[in-house]
């Protein structure tokens, strides 16, 4: 696999040490001549010191043959700008912005850029977490767009000693596994849920909060 990263600073260092050591080539474009010498001798990936955002360099960098670019500079526009050129000039099928204005990740995705927020996956994390204490697990997918969700089910949880199809979801929310004595289930409608059991939810970020009221109470 061949893959672009514009940008630089600490992100983009733990990104290409994590690629590279899967034997991917990883080649950086990054505009700071200094950072530049200094990830060349960090890292084994190809170096180019240019703007990401001109058509020339990322031809220079290989784009027309890259599996995937990753745009991860501080300037919103300028990964909006380089995601859609490696796209639409040289073909590249993954293309995937940084929005480092959440309220930019709609407008990415309006344009037919993939694009993630550090700001929103992790603040969703730490809102989740220490919300409800039940929550032993949470992964957000699909750039933040998906929340997959374990929690635990104590003698305090509304859900307890009910069946399943008694207990109202909102729209987009499944409960996708149930864990009993370390044996998952795949439920149906007629399952009993009991305390000690853990249920592996799939919800999306607006209906999240409801989901785990549902089954965890009110409890903060």
């Amino acid at each position: 696999m061949k893959a672009i990263i514009v940008g630089g600073g600490k992100t983009l260092y733990f990104i290409c040490r994590n690629l590279t050591s899967k034997g991917y080539q990883v080649i950086i474009i990054n505009r700071d001549k200094e950072e530049c010498i200094q990830l060349a001798r960090q890292l084994p990936a190809t170096v180019i010191w240019g703007d990401g955002s001109d058509v020339g360099i990322l031809g220079e960098a290989g784009a027309m043959g890259a599996d995937a670019v990753l745009a991860v500079t501080p300037n919103d526009q300028d990964n909006l700008v380089i995601c859609q050129l490696a796209a639409l000039k040289f073909g590249v099928p993954r293309a995937v912005a940084l929005a480092n204005d959440p309220d930019n990740t709609e407008v990415f995705e309006t344009l037919g850029v993939s694009a993630f927020s550090t700001t929103h996956i992790v603040g969703s994390l730490i809102e989740q977490r220490a919300s409800l204490e039940q929550i032993t697990n949470l992964l957000p997918v699909g750039e933040g767009r998906v929340n997959v969700t374990e929690i635990l089910l104590d003698e305090t949880s509304p859900a307890a000693g009910k069946r399943l199809k008694e207990i109202t979801l909102p729209e987009n929310a499944l409960v996708a596994v149930v864990i009993r004595d370390k044996q998952p289930i795949v439920p149906r409608g007629d399952n009993d849920l009991r305390t000690g059991d853990r249920l592996v939810l799939i919800t999306l970020p607006e209906n999240h909060g409801p989901v785990l009221k549902a089954f965890t109470g009110e409890r903060r």
